[in-house]
């Protein structure tokens, strides 16, 4: 009896510590923070979860609920329509880029590029990273731009930076 309780004591401790791990990636970290309830929701949509909470490492560059709110009116419900997955995958997967970047090392990339750095996103695109009024700022393919407006938010898969306007692929 003492070895079938050990065992599943074990196993418990397992199951609650994958849970742990999981609830520190870069979805469980937004989806701990209210200001990302949309794009939660969102990744969700997009089927997005499993490959958010992957080994990674990830950059992500997080649009906050008010940064969805600028968008044009039925936007982001038109995105949500299951026949939009594909458009809303391209979207999502544009604010992230592969490997992790913490401030620090964003701030560099600018420095050492004369002042703009461009990276590319898991979407396949590319995004201007630069410096306007001491932020770092993002600027998309259509021209668009976004600034960070929280940054090195720590995940066990990457980093997310927290940024006021989505950007848009083209």
């Amino acid at each position: 009896m003492k070895k079938v309780t050990i065992i599943a004591g074990f196993t418990f401790l397992l199951f609650v510590s994958n849970a742990f791990a999981q609830a520190k990636t870069i979805v469980g970290v937004a989806a701990g923070n209210d200001d990302f309830s949309t794009l939660v929701t969102a990744v969700k949509a997009a089927d997005l979860v499993e490959t958010l909470s992957g080994e990674g490492p990830f950059t992500v560059f997080a649009p906050t609920n008010d940064a969805f709110e600028k968008l044009p009116d039925g936007t982001v419900a038109g995105l949500l329509e299951p026949d939009s997955k594909d458009a809303l995958t391209g979207v999502l997967t544009y604010h992230v880029v592969a490997g992790e970047y913490d401030a620090a090392a964003v701030m560099k990339a600018i420095e050492d590029n004369n002042g703009k750095f461009t990276a590319k996103t898991v979407q396949g695109g590319e995004i201007v990273l630069s410096i306007s009024d001491g932020n770092v700022s993002l600027t998309d393919e259509k021209g668009n731009s976004s600034t960070v407006i929280m940054a090195d938010v720590d995940a066990s898969n990457g980093v997310i930076h927290a940024i006021d306007a989505v950007v848009m692929p083209q």
